[in-house]
């Protein structure tokens, strides 16, 4: 089935798309209010704005560095998820959003990269806890989160995950146990995007490599922004072979320009993929 990432509500109740997420809270720390039509998603642990007006939130790596979008490597400002005054806000925002529609999205879940949080919250903890592998104990904070924010969704939980399918590099990366976070989410979602989808072997791959690594759904989310149409199909033909849903991102009016035609091709026996 075809959805639809959106900011704008009225999109979400386009024909086309047979249901949609809404972004209700994004990376900047923009948030808005829940929406009763479309699965609420919320950006957990990217908050930008609340990184720059308190910056004894945001994660520090071994090295003493902060992780905030001045970093060459962050496109936004990330909030160590030991914070627990934090938390708490982020699972109250949880509520609000599972009353307005009972499934909800989370999205930026974990810690921003391998070499973080050694902030002084995260090293009491870890040593106070009683785990002697420090992967471990991290992945065991983002587990938990899950577990919390679960207990406040009646409906289906959807976790996105990063588009890194390699054994061990989300564990490694962001502190993510995909076999501990499968007893609580419904179904993960892959963000595979790209400028223009000229080529789609590599979506392929990455596909591949979360089919072997799910033992639960997983769905594809594709870019749709200036996307030219028979790219896109190809792109969704390819995703939908392996997803067991795609979506695609902010740009409703190119996805359902693809959905018409693909709609239109299959009516008339037309096919734009191998």
């Amino acid at each position: 089935m075809y959805g639809v990432v959106t900011r704008n509500p009225e999109e979400l109740d386009w024909p086309e798309f047979e249901w949609g997420f809404y972004e209700m809270k994004d990376v900047t720390g923009r948030a808005t209010e829940p929406v009763e039509s479309g699965v609420n998603m919320i950006s957990c642990f990217g908050d930008s704005n609340a990184a720059e007006n308190d910056p004894s939130l945001v994660p520090v790596s071994d090295e003493g560095e902060l992780a905030t979008r001045e970093r060459p490597y962050f496109d936004w400002g990330y909030i160590c998820p030991t914070r627990e005054s934090y938390r708490e806000g982020l699972l109250e925002m949880i509520s609000d959003a599972a009353e307005a529609n009972p499934d909800v999205r989370l999205d930026d879940i974990g810690f921003p990269r391998a070499e973080y949080c050694h902030c002084d919250q995260c090293e009491s903890e870890f040593e106070e806890s009683d785990y002697d592998d420090w992967q471990e104990w991290r992945a065991n904070v983002i587990t938990e989160f899950v577990a919390d924010a679960t207990d406040r969704i009646p409906g289906k939980t959807y976790l996105t995950l990063y588009p890194d399918p390699y054994p061990g590099h989300l564990y490694e990366r962001a502190g993510l146990d995909l076999d501990a976070l499968s007893e609580y989410v419904d179904e993960f979602v892959v963000p595979l995007y790209d400028m223009a989808y000229s080529t789609t072997y590599w979506l392929e791959v990455i596909a591949t490599g979360f089919e072997d690594a799910l033992d639960i759904p997983f769905s594809i989310e594709l870019y749709a922004v200036d996307i030219d149409i028979d790219n896109l199909i190809h792109a969704t033909e390819v995703a939908d072979a392996y997803a067991n849903d795609v979506f695609f991102g902010y740009e409703s009016s190119n996805a359902r320009g693809a959905i018409r035609r693909m709609d239109a091709d299959s009516r008339e026996g037309v096919s734009h993929g191998n």
